[in-house]
């Protein structure tokens, strides 16, 4: 079972646990990035999460989403998920976390302080079909829109970053 960081409110590492143990009972805080890709014409590359992932499954995204590694950068935690996931790698700069918590139908809690992480790319992805169902190039006024419209077909974690991510980029 992979393991994820455990940490303080501060994002300070308080130790490692098993990732689903870090998700049951209520959740324990741990470490996670998300990562917004955005191309040369403004649009952000989102994903539709794959339909058997364990928590949000065929929910829509940012771009990639994940947790470190014990001992393992967040940056460069960024640079080897997106690889896995979405096919690609690219530039890519930190630029907030913030921390959230949600529970799902599941039983299952995320309780984690969340790395925004901001890329560029020009290509298109070549997804893993294990983690991802579709994606698109959206801009980002269509997307705010929909998201008012349709809050169930997104991720909680992603409707909660994605207007300061858009501040500030």
């Amino acid at each position: 079972m992979p393991k994820v960081i455990l940490v303080d409110e501060n994002d300070n590492e308080i130790g490692i646990e098993d990732k689903l143990e870090a998700h049951e009972d209520g959740g324990k805080l741990h470490r996670a990035f998300s990562i917004f890709v955005f191309n040369d014409e403004g649009k952000l590359l989102i994903q539709r999460r794959a339909d058997h992932k364990y928590h949000c499954p065929g929910k829509w995204a940012n771009t990639c989403c994940s947790h470190p590694k014990p001992d393992e950068d967040v940056l460069k935690a960024a640079h080897r998920r997106i690889k896995e996931e979405m096919g690609f790698d690219c530039s890519m700069k930190e630029l907030f976390s913030f921390q959230y918590k949600a529970e799902f139908d599941n039983g299952l809690t995320e309780k984690e302080i969340d790395h925004a992480i901001l890329g560029k790319y020009n290509g298109n992805p070549d997804p893993n079909p294990d983690e991802v169902g579709d994606w698109k190039w959206i801009d980002p006024d269509e997307l705010i829109l929909d998201m008012d419209k349709n809050p169930e077909k997104y991720t909680k974690w992603f409707k909660i970053s994605i207007e300061d991510v858009l501040k500030k980029t």
